[in-house]
C-alpha cells in the first residue's frame, strides 16, 4: 500500500476508534509528566514515551518503578484522550519519520493499520524472543501483531477477553444446567425467549456488530477473510434464524455497547458477549455467581473459540534511543513489568504465567480467564488495512441481511468483495 494512501486510510480509522473494545484497554486518569511537543534538553532523558495512561492515578507510581527497574530516565508525552486526535497525532508521527517519540503505544486498529508499513522495529531479535512470545496468546500474537514479514512489532499491556455473559437468574428459571454445545445454547434461547425477553442480545449497531460477527463465524469453524467458506454462510443464517424465531430482536442494530448493557441489567437478554470484566454489571449490583456472570464459550464445532484484544508498547523506527527503548521494552514484556502493570492500571495480564502468580484466587475473572487461555482457540479480530472502512462496509450489509433487505447469499458476496477491497 503507497504511504500517502494508509496515512489516510489511519486517519479515517479515527473516526470510530474509541468506540470498539479494542480500544478499551486504555484507562484515562492523569498525571502525566509532559503534555507539550516531547522536546528535551540532549541527555536529560533517556527514551520519551507516548502513552495513553497517563491519567491514571497510579501512574507516577508505575513510572518511578519503570524508572528503577531499568535505570532509564524516561520522558512521558500524554496521549490525547480523544480517540481521533490521538490516532491523528500517532499516525502524524510515524508517518514522518518523527525521532523525538520512541515508544508508543497503540490499539488493535492502529496495529492492523500500521504492522506492515515499515514504521515500526520488529522486536522479535531483541523483545519478543520465542521464550517470551510463548507466555503470550499465540493466535493474537499471530494476529495482530506480527508484520506480513513475521516481525512482531508489538509487546501487549494486558489480555481482554470477549467473553460470553450469562444471566444466572434467566438460566435458572428456564431450568438449563449446561451452555457446554450447540444444542445447549438453542435450547436456552427457546426456554428464555418470550413476553419482551431474548435468549441473546448483541451490540449490532454498523461499527460494533463486527465483534460477533467474527465470533460467531469463528464458532461456526469458519474463516471471516473468506466468504467462499460454507461455515461463514452457516453462522450468518444462524443469526438471522436468531431474529426470525424471536430469540434475539432486531432493534439492536441500533445498539453499541452503551445501550446493551442496561438492558442486559435489566433482564432482557439472557446472554450476550461483552468486553471487559463486568464493570457494568457491576455499578448495577448485577454482578456475581447468582446473576451476570462469565461463561465458557459454547463448542459448535469442534474447538471453543475467543477473541482478545489489548493496546501494545511499540518502537518507533525513526527512533534515535533504540538501545534503550529495547530496555524499556524488555521490561514490560518480562514478569516483573507486567505485574507492575497490573498492579497499577488492574489490566489483566497478557503473559499467562504472570496472571497466575499475581491476580488473586478471589478474582471472579481468574478461573474464567485462565479456562479461555487453557481450552479455547484464542485469536486476534481478524482486521485488514483498511480497518475502519472495512468494519463499516461488513456492519452496514450485515445490519441490510438482518432486516431481510439482501439475502444470506448476497451478504456473504459483498462481504467477499469488501475483504478483497480492503485488504490493499
Amino acid at each position: 500500500m503507497r504511504k500517502k494512501q494508509l496515512i489516510s486510510l489511519a486517519l479515517a480509522a479515527t473516526m470510530i476508534c474509541g468506540l470498539l473494545s479494542g480500544c478499551s484497554g486504555g484507562t484515562g486518569k492523569t498525571g502525566g509528566t509532559n503534555s507539550g511537543t516531547g522536546e528535551k534538553k540532549s541527555g536529560e532523558y533517556d527514551l520519551t514515551l507516548y502513552t495513553i495512561n497517563t491519567t491514571d492515578s497510579d501512574f507516577p507510581e508505575w513510572l518511578a518503578n519503570v524508572e528503577g527497574a531499568t535505570g532509564l530516565k524516561i520522558n512521558v508525552i500524554a496521549a490525547p484522550t480523544d480517540s481521533d486526535t490521538r490516532q491523528q497525532k500517532i499516525t502524524t508521527i510515524l508517518s514522518t519519520g518523527d525521532a523525538s517519540v520512541d515508544i508508543l503505544e497503540i490499539n488493535d486498529e492502529m496495529s492492523a493499520s500500521f504492522k506492515n508499513s515499515g514504521w515500526l522495529e520488529g522486536l522479535n531479535d531483541t523483545v519478543m524472543t520465542q521464550d517470551i512470545k510463548e507466555q503470550f496468546p499465540e493466535g493474537y500474537i499471530k494476529d495482530m501483531i506480527t508484520s506480513k514479514d513475521g516481525q512482531v512489532i508489538g509487546v501487549p499491556g494486558y489480555s481482554g477477553y470477549l467473553a460470553f455473559w450469562v444471566n444466572q437468574k434467566i438460566l435458572d428459571e428456564a431450568g438449563i444446567t449446561s451452555l457446554d454445545t450447540k444444542e445447549d445454547f438453542m435450547a436456552y434461547m427457546k426456554a428464555a425467549s418470550g413476553s419482551g425477553r431474548y435468549g441473546y442480545g448483541g451490540s449490532w449497531e454498523k461499527t460494533y456488530a463486527f465483534n460477533e460477527i467474527a465470533q460467531f463465524v469463528n464458532m461456526f469453524g469458519g474463516d471471516y477473510l473468506d466468504w467462499t467458506n460454507p461455515a461463514n454462510k452457516e453462522a450468518i443464517q444462524f443469526l438471522k434464524d436468531m431474529v426470525k424465531d424471536g430469540y434475539t430482536p432486531i432493534d439492536q442494530i441500533a445498539d453499541k455497547y452503551e445501550q446493551m448493557n442496561p438492558k442486559f441489567n435489566d433482564g432482557k437478554y439472557g446472554s450476550l458477549f461483552m468486553w471487559g470484566l463486568g464493570a457494568d454489571y457491576n455499578k448495577a449490583g448485577m454482578l456475581g455467581a447468582d446473576k451476570i456472570h462469565m461463561a465458557m464459550v459454547p463448542k459448535f464445532t469442534d474447538e471453543r473459540y475467543i477473541f482478545t484484544d489489548s493496546w501494545s508498547y511499540v518502537l518507533n523506527k525513526a527512533s534515535k534511543n533504540k538501545e534503550a527503548a529495547v530496555k524499556f521494552l524488555q521490561y514490560m514484556a518480562s514478569e516483573e513489568g507486567m505485574a507492575a502493570s497490573y498492579k497499577a492500571f488492574d489490566r489483566y495480564p497478557a503473559r499467562k504465567d504472570v496472571a497466575e502468580k499475581v491476580v488473586p484466587d478471589t478474582d471472579p475473572a481468574k478461573a474464567m480467564y485462565s479456562k479461555y487461555a487453557s481450552e479455547c482457540v484464542v485469536k486476534g479480530r481478524p482486521m485488514l488495512p483498511q480497518t475502519m472502512e472495512f468494519i463499516s462496509a461488513m456492519g452496514t450489509i450485515f445490519q441490510s441481511c438482518m432486516k431481510d433487505e439482501i439475502t444470506v447469499d448476497e451478504f456473504c458476496k459483498k462481504a467477499q468483495d469488501y475483504v478483497e477491497t480492503y485488504n490493499k
